[in-house]
């Protein structure tokens, strides 16, 4: 059999179509691959920028957060200013109140009855006329305990004043002496920060002793005692008591002025 030689140009052209589309089979992956790497671009760009948003939102949200948190701790950082000042304040006014209180009976011996004198031939603060010396005269026991009772209150060591004068209105509950203890175990109660044992020693003395020249101020301490417990109902009834009672005393005119300092 004789073999049938194709044309060299037939044979040209095969090849070359062949060729051609394998070129273009090539260029259309190509092409492919690029739109493919294009649309991955994009998305990632779009991911990255979605990313970046929700974190700038996050961040914007987290220092919202911290904004209203400092506000927050300003606004608790000026009510405990108020709150110090207003409790320095407080404790101010109760030492200078007490301070008020002690002062006839520093450095004096304590008389019967709240009377306080420095010398047996002295009458009402004014000395005695008397051209000869009085004869000695036994000292009054009784007179002796309560004075005893009130050198602790005197030196403000109110932790020992409280069971001494406690004891002596106990031991001593006729002696004349006792309104006063009652009075002044209220005091060193006060002084010490007691207030419900304060009030109860000021409210038995007030019970006892309505007409005693100390209940103006028993009252008052007693509206105190209730303000530092926070019970606004218990020191208004004890100041109302005494605006109503005892309406120009100098006790009276002191808690008008707390009042107008409270409401202003």
């Amino acid at each position: 059999m004789k073999k049938i030689k194709l044309p060299m140009v037939l044979v040209c052209s095969s090849v070359l179509l062949a060729s051609c589309a394998s070129v273009g089979e090539v260029d259309a992956t190509r092409r492919q691959l690029a739109e493919l790497n294009q649309r991955s671009q994009e998305r990632f760009t779009t991911l990255e920028s979605r990313l970046s948003n929700e974190r700038l939102l996050e961040l914007v949200n987290q220092v919202d957060r911290m904004s209203q948190d400092i506000a927050k701790l300003r606004g608790d950082m000026e009510v405990l200013n108020y709150t110090l000042q207003t409790t320095q304040k407080r404790q101010n006014d109760l030492y200078n109140d007490l301070d008020l209180r002690l002062a006839p009976l520093e450095g004096k011996p304590a008389g019967g009855s709240g009377s306080i004198t420095t010398d047996p031939s002295m009458s009402n603060g004014n000395p005695a006329t008397a051209t000869s010396p009085a004869p000695a005269v036994a000292p009054d026991p009784v007179q002796l305990e309560y004075s005893k009772a009130l050198e602790s209150l005197r030196a403000r060591q109110f932790n020992q004043a409280i069971p001494a004068l406690k004891n002596f209105i106990d031991n001593r509950s006729s002696a004349p002496q006792v309104a006063d203890a009652q009075y002044w175990l209220g005091v060193a109660y006060t002084a010490e920060r007691q207030w419900k044992n304060a009030i109860a020693a000021h409210k038995s003395f007030v019970d006892s002793h309505p007409n005693h020249a100390k209940v103006p101020e028993a009252l008052r301490n007693i509206g105190n005692c209730y303000r530092e417990l926070g019970d606004k109902a218990g020191m208004k009834t004890a100041w109302d008591s005494l605006l109503k009672r005892f309406p120009k005393s100098e006790a009276a005119a002191k808690v008008k002025q707390q009042l107008a300092a409270q409401n202003s």
